[in-house]
């Protein structure tokens, strides 16, 4: 049985995820815990299925995970009904369509801050990093600026974050769990001030509305708001950074799909984006408990036990997506599971995918000339898949 820790899987776990779906049915795996549902439909109905639920489980000892530990148990990701139902609703009322596209203008003027920088780069050393002068800091800016967080405060975010997801890896290190300690407490303790300040005197970014966002008498907790404004970081841009960095890398590693896109960056970059999610998944392991007895693709999932969703397996799967080992920028329609399904999809979903598609058409148009300077270095993860480093000349 694979391992999920093997590093040659890691860098490219693409064919031992193909061996997983041919054995036809979801798989125990010993090694992680879980049942493995790499099938397209046994992984989406793992997340629709209303008896497979997101449970957090606390880490120990509890006084030394005790921030960790709520801001998962009171985030929307890792809450259910009724207490999910309650916060998303609270949620949604702040962060809806209308705040996203509102931030549409925010996006395009960062982009070309970036690109201005970007410029600089090129001009003093040939090349520059398309995660680190690009992918990565756009993100952070347009949750920074949606929440309100100085804008000298913005290069604490990003470690902070990557700190608490390395806990999402089948098997962190000693040093790593101590960083993740160390990085909810801060983060937490930073949300909090700001919170408090913006009681005292209200701005018109999203930590003040959701201070003050109401539904039917119910407000969020204080501990309720820190949790969201953390995972609203935390996977906002992880998404955002890893679809993008992956999806390029793909799209520069083939000259054909790289010509049509520099082509018609604007009309393609809908579809692109999408197929960026699909074809390299950003997010491959989605964790669910059974709350009760449950079958899923024919397996028997007892009440306690988990099973996983391998979003970038099933989003692989030759039954539902045509030539599915080949990137296609024009594939249509495209019914990928990249942010989910059920009642967990996403809700920055729109978001990452509007920084993605005014991004990508304002990269690709200043520098269609793009290519890869050496071999891009990928970070050392399954669940969350992406590169450390990825040098490009223009």
């Amino acid at each position: 049985m694979l391992s999920l820790t093997n590093p040659d899987f890691v860098t490219n776990p693409y064919p031992a995820l193909k061996e997983l779906r041919g054995l036809g049915k979801p798989v125990w795996h010993e090694e992680s815990g879980l049942f493995l549902a790499a099938r397209y439909k046994d992984a989406n109905q793992v997340l629709r299925t209303r008896t497979l639920g997101r449970i957090f489980q606390e880490r120990k000892p509890v006084e030394d995970w005790e921030t960790f530990n709520y801001l998962h148990s009171d985030s929307i990701l890792d809450s259910e009904p009724p207490k999910h139902t309650r916060l998303r609703s609270l949620v949604m009322k702040a962060f809806n369509p209308k705040t996203i596209e509102e931030l549409r203008p925010t996006v395009e003027r960062l982009t070309k801050e970036l690109l201005a920088n970007v410029e600089k780069k090129l001009a003093e050393k040939g090349e520059f990093d398309l995660i680190a002068d690009f992918a990565e800091p756009l993100p952070v800016m347009v949750i920074s600026e949606l929440l309100g967080f100085p804008k000298e405060d913005e290069y604490l975010l990003r470690p902070w974050s990557q700190a608490i997801v390395k806990m999402y890896e089948p098997a962190p290190t000693e040093e790593e769990k101590a960083e993740a300690r160390k990085a909810s407490n801060e983060f937490a303790s930073y949300v909090y001030k700001l919170m408090i300040d913006r009681q005292q005197n209200p701005g018109t970014d999203l930590i003040t509305e959701l201070a003050l966002v109401e539904e039917q008498g119910e407000k969020l907790t204080a501990r309720e708001l820190i949790a969201t404004c953390v995972l609203l970081l935390n996977a906002g841009h992880e998404a955002s950074v890893n679809g993008f960095g992956n999806g390029m890398v793909a799209a520069l590693k083939n000259e054909e799909q790289w010509n049509l896109l520099r082509n018609s960056p604007d009309e393609l970059s809908g579809s692109a984006v999408d197929e960026f999610l699909r074809f390299d998944a950003p997010l491959h392991l989605f964790e669910r408990t059974a709350t009760e007895d449950t079958e899923i693709g024919g397996v028997l999932v007892n009440e306690g036990q988990k099973i996983a969703a391998l979003l970038g397996s099933a989003n692989r799967d030759e039954e539902i997506f045509q030539n599915a080992d080949q990137l296609d920028l024009t594939r249509s329609p495209n019914p990928h599971i990249g942010f989910g399904a059920g009642i967990h999809f996403c809700i920055g979903a729109p978001l990452a995918r509007m920084e993605m598609t005014t991004a990508l058409p304002q990269l690709v148009k200043k520098y269609p000339n793009l290519k890869l300077e050496g071999e891009p270095v990928r970070r050392p993860t399954f669940v969350l898949r992406g590169y450390e480093s990825v040098r490009v000349s223009a």
